[in-house]
Order: structure tokens, then sequence, then C-alpha cells
């Protein structure tokens, strides 16, 4: 350990006087919050923003391939698009807008035709079923509808409902289909829960009076749903442009750009936190070195540079960062494991019974990096103040 060092380590754990050393305390406490609490929130928003990806990929394709006037002969492109690497399955369905009818009520839903046996390979359905079984969704009277939806109307499995599908009849009119729920499921997003109903591929295409060989789109599961963008171009390249190629980014972009922006508004906002927190810094560095303005008035005189003795005092207040930081570090930790193990959360609601802390090795990276910054910054005056004394003003009352 070099003298520089050493001077500073003996200023901090051995100031004269109880204020400052309380001044050393506090200002360790408010940095260790300050990233403590950074720490906790960017994990939870994280948490949150993962479990609700999981749930969007778990319930829609990774790409949703579309054409004006629906796919024709739809099997023979599945068998194209499997053909490409990196893809995992592929399923057609069909989509279009329905009115369920309840007691003089009507509400108006989403309605999605799937194959079941081909669905399992892009989708998570089945996994979210809380009562029923998908393969009981037959092509005759089958319908799954979610756990909201159910709770609105006081649905139970195996009860009756009506959808009226607008402008499928004859002349324009609208159709009344009588569908058994066959299940309910639960994905704990409540526009998904609340607004969409599953019914058979052919069941679909009775309502919506297509073709038996007609489907308005094919789902694509891909092997890595994060490099969809790449499979995306290159079923562009294969099908060409009368296609419409969208993928579970694209179609839930708005969303995860919000996510994202509330997750660095609240790092801001926190790191505001810190930033306080190293004002305290500051002052106990100001304290300091108007404490030992004797002492640096010796080591000035015996020939210690000024850069030594400013590296002296931004040392002492990066000692006090540090610290602060590597407690708001394991504190931060520490309080992710508890949130994660130990708080429950409204399963109605979330869909999960705990809060889904997911500590990321980048985000704590920038973190300590940003609480080490401030409080280097925090260290520029005090030091330059010391550096800049004169050896005779100094000494001139010892």
């Amino acid at each position: 350990m070099n003298y520089e060092n050493w001077i500073s380590y003996r200023y901090l754990i051995a100031s004269k006087g109880r204020f400052l050393t309380f001044l050393n305390v506090i200002s360790i406490a408010g940095v260790a919050i300050g990233v403590a609490a950074l720490i906790v929130v960017t994990g939870v928003m994280t948490g949150f923003g993962n479990n609700l990806r999981e749930k969007i990929i778990g319930t829609t394709p990774h790409i949703m391939i579309e054409k004006e006037g629906g796919i024709r002969d739809f099997d023979d492109l599945r068998k194209k698009v499997n053909t490409i690497d990196g893809v995992k399955g592929s399923s057609p369905y069909i989509q279009g807008n329905v009115f369920l009818e309840s007691a003089s009520q009507a509400l108006g839903l989403i309605l999605r035709g799937i194959v079941p046996e081909t669905e399992r390979e892009i989708t998570d359905v089945d996994k979210y079923l809380t009562e029923g079984n998908l393969n009981q969704l037959t092509a005759q009277d089958g319908i799954i509808i979610g756990s909201e939806l159910a709770r609105y109307f006081g649905y139970a499995l195996g009860d009756t409902v009506t959808l009226i599908a607008p402008g499928s009849g004859i002349a324009g009119k609208g159709w009344r289909f009588n569908l058994k729920i066959a299940g309910i499921f639960t994905t704990g997003m409540v526009d998904y829960d609340t607004n969409l109903v599953i019914v058979h591929l052919k069941k679909a295409q009775e309502i919506f009076y297509l073709a038996g060989n007609t489907a308005t789109g094919i789902g694509v599961e891909v092997h890595n749903a994060h490099k969809v963008k790449m499979i995306r171009d290159a079923l562009h390249g294969l099908m060409g442009y009368g296609f419409t190629i969208k993928t579970w980014i694209d179609m839930n972009r708005n969303l995860f750009d919000a996510l994202i922006l509330e997750k660095w508004g609240l790092f801001i906002v926190l790191t505001l936190m810190v930033t306080v927190a190293s004002f305290n810094i500051i002052s106990t560095l100001i304290v300091s070195v108007t404490s030992k303005i004797h002492d640096i008035g010796i080591l000035q005189s015996i020939g210690v540079p000024k850069s030594s003795i400013r590296r002296i005092f931004t040392k002492q207040g990066l000692f006090i960062g540090s610290l602060g930081t590597f407690l708001g570090v394991a504190g931060g930790v520490g309080l992710s494991f508890l949130l994660r193990t130990y708080v429950k959360v409204p399963k109605e609601i979330y869909s999960i019974d705990h809060v889904p802390v997911d500590l990321q090795l980048s985000d704590m990276v920038i973190i300590v990096a940003a609480a080490l910054a401030i409080s280097y910054v925090a260290t520029i005056y005090p030091a330059f103040k010391a550096a800049n004394l004169q050896p005779v003003e100094a000494l001139r009352y010892e």
C-alpha cells in the first residue's frame, strides 16, 4: 500500500471526533441505499417485462404470415416454411371479430381458429388451460374462452355460449353459433383473458364462410425468439412481397418500448437519489479537509506534491463511494432474493404468485459504474481545495 492509500484509509477510519465519523457513515449509507434501490427496481422491472414477454410468446406465434384474401392451400406453404433453417414448426389459423351474445348483451371478441394438433408446435395455449383439454376442441361445437370472460358472465365448463359473426351469413345477415365451452385458459393478461376465444379451424371456416383449404394466416415458431428478424427476412425471400409477415416484436413494439422507457425513467430518477447521496461525500470531504489543514501543511512542507494531496482526498471519497456501492449491491441482491422468495402477488392478476425479480449482469454493471462515477465527481472540488492550500496559511497558527 503506497502512502497515498494509507493516509486516505487512516483519514477514513481514524477521524477525530464523532461528527466526522457520523458523516462518513451517513455518506456510505446514502450511496448504499441508492444503489440497492436501483438494483431492486431494475430487477423487478426486468422481471415483469420478461414475464410479460413469455406470456405474449406463449399465446401468439413468433411470426405471423398473412395474405389479403386469405392463404389457400396452406399445407403446401407450411411445408416450405418448415424447410427454413431456424424454424421449429408452423400451424394455420383463422382470426376475425365476432360478438358474444349473453342476456341481451353483446361483447366484441377476437376469435381464433386453430388446429389443435399443430398449435402445440407454435404456442403454449394448452399449458395455460386451467380447465378442460385442448383435445376436446372439436370441429362441431367446441370453444375455449379466457378466465376473465368466464368470470364476467359466470360461465363454467360445459356451458353454451352464443357467437354472432356479422356479415358471414346470406345477404350480409349475421349468423348465430351455439358453442359448448371445452376449456378455460388463464394467461394473466387481462386483454387476452377477456377478449380472446378459440375454436377449431374448421369451425372458424364455417363462421367466417371460408373455403375448406383457406386460412387467414400461418403461425411460425422459431428456435430462438430473439432472432426472428433474420427468419422474417428469409420468409420474405421465400414467398415474395405478396404476403404480410409480422414478428411478435413488431406486433408488440409499442408495449415493449413503453416498458423500456419506464425502466430507464425509473433508473434516472433513482440515479438522482445516488447523486443526492453524493452531496454527503462532498460535505464529508470538506469537513475532513478543514480538520486536516495542519496535516496538509506538514505534507506540503516535506515536499509532497499537490497532485498527491489531491489524490489522497479523492481516494478517501472513492473509498466511501466504493464501500457504499458494495454494501448497496449486497443489500440489493439480498432484498431481491427476499422479494422473489417471500413476497406474494395476486395470482389472479399476474398468473404468478411471487414478484418476478430478474437481475441482469449488464444492469448491475451500469449501476455500479454510475455510482462510482458520481462518487468520483463528488470528490473533485474538495480534493482541489485541499491541494491548493498554501503551507504558510496551513501552518500559520501552529
